[in-house]
């Protein structure tokens, strides 16, 4: 077993544990607001496992930011060239993301490619306080937004105003690209 930490995982693990400790949480009182196992977490602040897609958002959901503020550096911010960005994979889907915009720019935005057949679930709290849109760049999108399903293809885009759960789902045989841009708002 290799004892060599891949440094986006490191730094994900930083942020998580930060994001903990600033808010004086106990592992088990994240667990408890994320639906995530204590063992789970400790072993992700310890950047001993790569969270999924799936764990990000309901830990981003836990502790009420979005998901980019996990993935991003809290000092990032000005010139983001294309060759320095670092994309993270989600080890059970395959999915990728890259972030465009930095922490401290109004507008969060993430270039993501979701392979053929995955699907990515997110809790309805992984979108309080913000506002959403998707915008397909490539490919086709299968978008659940609560019981609605949107069938997005290249070029459209859809907005999201209320927390719902919500899934993005791949189930054409090509990847799909799509941008997501969140903005924050005053209201759940």
């Amino acid at each position: 077993m290799s004892n060599i930490v891949d440094p986006l995982v490191a730094q994900i693990a930083a942020r998580i544990r930060g994001e903990r400790e600033r808010r004086r949480l106990t592992l088990a009182q994240v667990a408890d607001a994320s639906g995530v196992s204590r063992a789970m977490i400790n072993r992700i602040e310890r950047a001993e496992s790569s969270p999924t897609a799936v764990v990000l958002g309901k830990l981003a959901a836990a502790f009420q930011i979005p998901l980019s503020a996990l993935l991003t550096p809290a000092e990032a911010t000005g010139v983001h060239r294309t060759a320095d960005a670092e994309e993270w994979h989600d080890p059970a889907t395959g999915y990728r993301r890259r972030q465009i915009t930095g922490p401290r720019f109004p507008a969060d935005i993430a270039e993501v490619h979701l392979p053929p057949g995955a699907r990515v679930p997110y809790p309805a709290a992984s979108l309080a306080f913000q506002r959403v849109a998707v915008w397909v760049l490539d490919g086709r999108l299968t978008f659940h937004e609560g019981d609605a399903v949107h069938e997005l293809c290249a070029g459209d885009s859809i907005e999201i105003d209320e927390p719902v759960p919500h899934v993005f789902a791949n189930t054409s045989d090509a990847e799909c690209r799509y941008a997501v841009v969140l903005t924050r708002v005053a209201r759940p």
